[in-house]
């Protein structure tokens, strides 16, 4: 089992590493996924995704877009998987994430990975997956 702190990683870059994980067979945990940063303006960003919500056709039929930044990660991994296929959707059953720390993965070895690291962009301009989520929700934003 691997277990990956998503403090301060980015979205895309950590996901994929998780998604080859996964796809490997190794059970996969991301911990801390209301710290993990989507690269970008933040106007850009709350913009994109309201767009995306507002792109419906007849409400009771269309996609449930999720309102809950570890429900967010997960869903970004599953776009890195063949999902369409069995071994990709075996892949998705493995990987679970949590936006805090849990109980049970307390006092464990967490993995950071550097080249997914905030550090890596250029500019200064990234959003936290909890600021989306809480502006999305209709909170104040920070």
């Amino acid at each position: 089992m691997k277990i990956y702190n998503g403090e301060g990683m980015l979205l895309g870059r950590l996901a994929t590493y998780i998604a080859k994980d996964a796809l490997l067979g190794e059970e996969v945990k991301v911990v801390n996924c209301a710290q993990i940063m989507i690269s970008g303006r933040k106007v850009t960003s709350f913009d994109h995704e309201k767009e995306r919500r507002a792109r419906k056709g007849y409400p009771t039929k269309s996609a449930k877009h999720i309102r809950l930044s570890d429900r967010f990660v997960r869903r970004a991994i599953r776009g890195m998987l063949p999902w369409k296929q069995t071994r990709g959707r075996e892949a998705y059953k493995r990987v679970m994430c949590y936006t805090t720390i849990p109980a049970e993965l307390e006092g464990q070895e967490m993995i950071t990975i550097e080249s997914a690291s905030v550090q890596k962009l250029p500019t200064l301009k990234y959003i936290t997956v909890g600021q989306l989520m809480k502006h999305l929700l209709g909170g104040n934003e920070e």
